[in-house]
């Protein structure tokens, strides 16, 4: 090896900027395993998301230096690997028990990709979410994308929870990933690959019904379809707390649920906030959604009213623009984006999380709601990445899937408006003059009184709840 050790530590790597620590989750490897270059090996848990860790090296594992649970110091060693295992065992001076033995390169802080190929890397299978309660995406029930590959981003703070149930992995009893032969190329435009990316669905693995054999659209979805069980009686059974001899649990406050309340107590005690409520008839909304579902186009979409809450908040962005801005104290600036990252709250297993749609503004009606189904089950599947929860502009949290009436959200740092969208129920209400059955929601939101005032706000609020009540109207008049 030219005086370069066969044996190489694979340190904790930085996963995120401002980060010093990492907790493991599942080892995906075993000491004596032979592993590719990119193959991931571990799972970790940061404060900001819960990440695959793929190989820096081709080799042999011959060591890994803490278990399940542990929590690590970024730039700590993990894992040992021989990088040249079929050159028979390594020198005395070389053995993974030594640990000051080891030689250390250069660490790159980046998730996957370290460095030039030197390997022929094997897929493994990707895993797919199953098993959940089944909140519409309106609910925000969050479902499975590929592992998480972006660079690290600053984290966003997380606001009001949605539904989300645990996802079961599709990996061996042994927890570690099944290896799959090499990658076979296939036919399939940009927007169908994305498709597959966001819904987690191997294109090599289907069949595809157009021109030259290509994979259409339909051909992911339909194997979305075919692979998703029956939601799970027992998806909404809480399990029991284990309590020691002093009849008390201890439960630590680390990970996303550590940086939550940091950023929750954060934005309170610096943003003034302010919180209105509007009741409204969404009758006429939710007959406009039972006709979007009959539709032929839309009949492999998931739909339901978080979509309409949704454009309706872009819509009176676009006429309100000081809605969607941040308050600069560095700069004493107000910054207000021309683009929209619309984020979606999330209760997941590991604490809440908002991740978001970039430059949602921008997109149709029917991209809205695939990227919504892509954001749910992505978050369902615990697979969010850091970058999809930084730099949001707005937020919507659906606390209704709770049969909860309404509520009165923090803002996530940085935003200036977050609004809740409470159960839609059937109640008497005052219509045409006469007192009659219709479906009714109240809307709660709340803003940074520093950048916007009372005239902005109630005008906003009232302008998405006239959408909500009459959307093909606010449709041809605002557009």
């Amino acid at each position: 090896m030219s005086g370069v050790s066969r044996i190489r530590k694979f340190e904790m790597p930085d996963l995120g900027e401002g980060l010093t620590e990492g907790e493991i989750l599942r080892w995906f490897v075993k000491v004596g395993d032979t592993i590719a270059q990119n193959q991931p090996i571990v799972e970790v848990e940061t404060a900001k998301a819960a990440v695959e860790i793929p190989a820096k090296w081709p080799g042999r594992v011959t060591a890994i230096f803490h278990e399940e649970g542990a929590t690590v110091d970024v730039g700590a060693p993990i894992i040992a690997i021989d990088t040249d295992p079929e050159a028979g065992d390594p020198p005395a001076d070389d053995a993974p028990a030594d640990g000051p033995a080891y030689v250390a390169e250069e660490r790159t802080a980046v998730l996957v990709g370290y460095g030039p190929k030197t390997g022929a890397a094997k897929r493994r299978a990707r895993k797919t979410a199953t098993n959940g309660m089944a909140a519409a995406v309106g609910g925000a029930a969050v479902e499975p994308a590929a592992p998480p590959v972006p660079a690290p981003v600053p984290a966003p703070a997380p606001a009001v929870p949605v539904s989300v149930a645990a996802p079961v992995s599709s990996a061996p009893a042994g927890g570690r990933p099944a290896a799959v032969g090499p990658r076979v190329p296939v036919l399939a435009k940009p927007p169908v690959r994305k498709l597959a990316k966001d819904l987690g669905v191997d294109l090599t693995a289907l069949t595809g019904s157009g021109p030259l054999g290509s994979i259409t659209r339909e051909d992911v979805q339909a194997a979305t379809s075919a692979a998703a069980p029956a939601p799970a009686m027992a998806a909404t059974a809480v399990a029991a707390p284990a309590f020691g001899p002093d009849r008390e649990q201890r439960t630590p406050i680390k990970g996303v649920r550590k940086l939550t309340a940091e950023n929750m107590v954060a934005s309170a005690f610096t943003a003034p906030h302010v919180t209105e409520f509007l009741t409204v008839d969404v009758t006429r909304g939710v007959r406009a959604l039972d006709r979007l579902r009959e539709r032929a186009e839309w009949r492999d979409a998931r739909i339901s009213p978080l979509l309409l809450v949704a454009k309706a908040v872009l819509l009176g962005i676009r006429r309100y623009p000081m809605i969607n801005s941040t308050w600069s104290a560095a700069t004493n600036e107000i910054i207000i984006k021309e683009y929209v990252n619309l984020g979606i709250a999330a209760a997941t297993e590991r604490g809440l999380i908002v991740p978001n749609i970039k430059d949602a503004g921008r997109l149709t009606l029917r991209d809205l709601a695939d990227e919504l189904t892509a954001l749910v089950r992505t978050a369902k599947a615990g697979r969010t990445s850091p970058a999809d929860m930084a730099g949001g502009t707005f937020s919507i949290t659906n606390v209704g899937v709770f049969g909860v009436d309404t509520g009165t959200p923090i803002l996530p740092p940085g935003e200036a408006a977050i609004l809740a969208l409470g159960a839609i129920r059937e109640q008497p209400w005052v219509h045409k003059g006469k007192i009659r059955a219709r479906q009714v929601t109240t809307l709660g939101m709340s803003f940074d009184h520093r950048i916007i005032d009372g005239e902005l706000g109630s005008k906003f609020l009232r302008d998405v709840g006239a959408f909500l009540s009459d959307p093909e109207a606010a449709l041809l008049a605002w557009t």
